[in-house]
């Protein structure tokens, strides 16, 4: 007859064939992803837990003995369900059980930007050499003012392909549906004088030195990676010189980089959690971008104006920002769109004009 002290040996000998559990080593802004969704989960009504509890009571569940090394391997997938589980969009509220699931609670602005930099950091390396240029597709419109004074009016938005040289030192090339090709970071013609009464000399005028307003591709991807750290960097560079709202522009700012640049992802990261720490960020629901994608959207607003930024609801994927009116004004009534933005493609191209292929 089989003794408890037989069960014990035998699970012992079992424990010893199992393989070492995997460790998981959870980088910060993973941990911090889990540490939000851990705390959502805790908030769920009162209602639900109750409920949860009493099925629980009415059911009775047999109980496994489970060696300790497969127990840790449990715990660990456990873990790599809650990280990486299901989209943050809002549940579906019908349930197998015939009741009405609690109404998804829309999440903070900083959860919205944990999350998106948790999805940039695992996104594809921004790789190119100082000879390349950045290749940025999008759709793009903008209100023009009338010349009478009346409202805004926006047109309907177009393509616009743009390559910056990587390091800023090369010429590189705006195309937009219905215009002409234009030149960007083209050497200007000056003239120098080496000193008073001498005759003056033709020479260029180089590119600006790079900054958080100028941004090449090679100057981004200095950037640190602290997001404490950069956010003093993008304050001391768009810090407004008459006084204005220096967190709009730091939010704008921000926001230009996002749109307009092509970031290593942990660069990328960082943005999205530095942008965190603006104050006055709220989130939107429901956002539209320039190509008809909807999404969730992080918004700042200043001076009347409401800057928006969209994200994908499942990936947390950056689709694009809009620009609208909180306040009725010469522009137009409160609600008026002023401009709106879809990022469509991010790629590197060997030289300009060329369309990097489809990836």
């Amino acid at each position: 007859m089989r003794t408890p002290a037989d069960d014990s040996r035998l699970r012992a000998d079992l424990v010893e064939l199992l393989p070492p559990p995997e460790v998981l080593e959870l980088t910060p802004l993973r941990h911090q992803a889990l540490k939000h969704r851990i705390l959502n989960a805790a908030q769920k009504p009162t209602q639900s837990r109750v409920r949860s509890q009493s099925r629980s009571r009415s059911r009775r569940v047999p109980r496994f003995a489970v060696p300790a090394a497969a127990g840790a391997a449990l715990a660990a997938a456990l873990v790599l369900a809650v990280v990486s589980g299901e989209p943050h969009g809002p549940a579906d509220p019908r349930r197998q059980d015939g009741g009405v699931a609690a109404a998804p609670v829309t999440p903070t602005a900083d959860q919205v930007l944990s999350r998106a930099a948790l999805a940039a950091s695992v996104s594809p390396q921004a790789a190119a050499r100082p000879d390349q240029f950045v290749y940025i597709e999008s759709l793009t419109a903008h209100a023009a003012r009338r010349a009478d004074g009346g409202p805004a009016a926006l047109p309907q938005a177009h393509r616009r392909q743009v390559w910056l040289s990587a390091d800023g030192t090369r010429e590189g090339l705006l195309r937009e549906a219905g215009a002409p090709d234009t030149p960007l970071g083209v050497r200007g013609r000056v003239y120098e004088l080496d000193h008073r009464g001498a005759t003056p000399r033709p020479g260029t005028l180089g590119p600006a030195e790079p900054s958080i307003t100028q941004p090449t591709h090679t100057f981004v991807a200095s950037l640190p990676t602290d997001p404490e750290t950069l956010l003093r960097l993008v304050y001391a560079q768009t810090r407004p010189a008459d006084g204005g709202d220096p967190h709009q522009r730091a939010f704008t700012a921000i926001g230009t980089l996002l749109t307009e640049t092509w970031a290593p992802p942990r660069v990328t990261a960082a943005l999205y959690e530095a942008a965190a720490r603006i104050p006055g960020t709220s989130v939107l629901p429901r956002a539209t971008d320039a190509a008809g994608r909807e999404g969730v959207a992080v918004a700042r607003t200043a001076h009347g104006e409401q800057t928006q930024w969209i994200f994908d609801r499942t990936t947390s994927a950056f689709l694009g920002e809009r620009t609208v009116l909180t306040r009725a004004g010469s522009a137009g009534p409160a609600g008026t769109l002023l401009g709106t933005t879809a990022v469509l493609t991010k790629a590197v191209a060997d030289r300009p004009g060329e369309v990097p292929p489809a990836s």
